[in-house]
């Protein structure tokens, strides 16, 4: 028992494995669509530098000046069903093209300009902070030397206002650089691109339906990773019960047992967080103003029923007694254990189990479990 325990666990973690590796066969969203979070952000957004934005995170540093958006963008789909969007494609060329090294440079530039107004912002701080303990130095006549400030009381106004002087010299340069990037061709061209409402309405229509099918893509890929084992195991078991292998039986059925539980597990995770529970989202929200916390209702209702489901449909197709007697007695073997016997034994010689039971109508010997008597051709559900 304890091999066998042990056999279950290794191949569950495996089954588990092979779920998750089966679950990304598929390309997902955001790979087929690389562009669409970076569009819509630009889309949102409603700051007045939002192109500048945009271009500088497009233009990557001179180290990885070999970096390119569009053979990454397709490297997602290697090993993958399905392709990347040919608009993200295209969105990746506009991106590579603005990567060269006159716009690093100009980029580079900007950054450095950026670093010394904050430097200069912080020596402002540090001459402001300072300053009233400068001034009661100078009242109370300590000479410079003694002093741990940076300047003087005297020197501070003309400092401040020199340095904002250099600030705003330094913003006019940005601003200057700024223009200067975003009026190059490459940047008009992507700019324009980014700003077609039409293409980016399609790369969003077309993202949100990949969103809404991907899990029942996952699903439906990890449930053909699973029937074939379980369809498998229930086979092996099958023929196992019907040579008397104790072992290979017992092996087998705990097999079937590890390969339903992942098959149940994710159906249930596919009806918590997949189409279903997307559309019934969407559905509370239209008819009832947003009331969400409703779909928990439907899922306290709709998870015990499908529960309630999945036990029926093996109570009455897999395990059903009648259906496994039927088969059994057709080839002439144990009603209990499907070994071999004699047609006319009433008891198995392998079980000891008794075959026949009583007619309720006409008194006579038929097989257990069959619904209807050999004999008289009664129904016998109600014996």
């Amino acid at each position: 028992m304890i091999v066998i325990i042990l056999i279950d666990i290794f191949i569950l973690i495996n089954v588990f494995t092979g779920l998750n590796d089966i679950s990304q066969w598929y390309i997902n969203p955001s790979s087929a669509y690389p562009c669409y979070s970076e569009w819509k952000n630009y889309q949102t957004q409603t700051t007045s530098d939002k192109d500048y934005e945009i271009i500088q995170s497009s233009v990557i540093s001179a180290i990885n000046y070999q970096y390119n958006f569009q053979q990454t963008y397709q490297q997602a789909a290697v090993g993958h069903l399905g392709a990347v969007s040919q608009t993200c494609l295209e969105y990746g060329s506009y991106k590579d093209k603005l990567n060269n090294p006159e716009n690093q440079q100009i980029i580079a530039t900007i950054d450095q300009k950026q670093e010394e107004i904050s430097q200069i912002e912080q020596t402002n701080r540090s001459i402001r902070e300072q300053y009233d303990s400068t001034l009661l130095e100078k009242i109370a006549g300590q000479s410079r030397d003694q002093s741990i400030n940076r300047v003087g009381a005297e020197q501070a106004k003309q400092q401040l206002e020199q340095n904002n002087r250099n600030i705003a010299r330094l913003k006019q340069e940005i601003a200057q650089l700024k223009n200067q990037l975003k009026a190059k061709p490459e940047s008009l061209a992507f700019i324009n691109f980014l700003n077609n409402n039409r293409t980016f309405q399609s790369i969003e229509n077309a993202y949100q339906q990949a969103s809404f099918w991907y899990p029942s893509l996952q699903f439906g890929f990890q449930s053909l990773f699973l029937l074939p084992l379980i369809f498998f195991s229930l086979s092996v078991y099958n023929f196992a019960q019907r040579k008397a292998y104790g072992l290979i039986a017992l092996i087998s059925w705990h097999l079937s047992v590890v390969f339903f539980v992942p098959l149940i597990f994710k159906l249930f995770e596919f009806l918590q967080f997949g189409t279903i529970v997307q559309f019934l989202v969407a559905l509370i929200s239209t008819l009832l103003g947003g009331l969400v916390f409703l779909v928990s209702y439907a899922y306290i209702l709709l998870i015990p029923l499908i529960g309630f489901g999945i036990i029926k449909f093996f109570q009455k197709i897999v395990f059903n007694p009648k259906i496994q007697a039927a088969r059994r007695v057709q080839k002439s073997r144990c009603i209990r254990c499907a070994n071999k016997i004699p047609t006319h034994d009433a008891y198995c010689p392998h079980c000891g189990f008794y075959q026949y039971a009583e007619c309720h109508n006409c008194h006579s010997m038929t097989y257990k479990y069959l619904p209807y008597c050999k004999q008289c051709g009664q129904s016998q559900d109600s014996s």
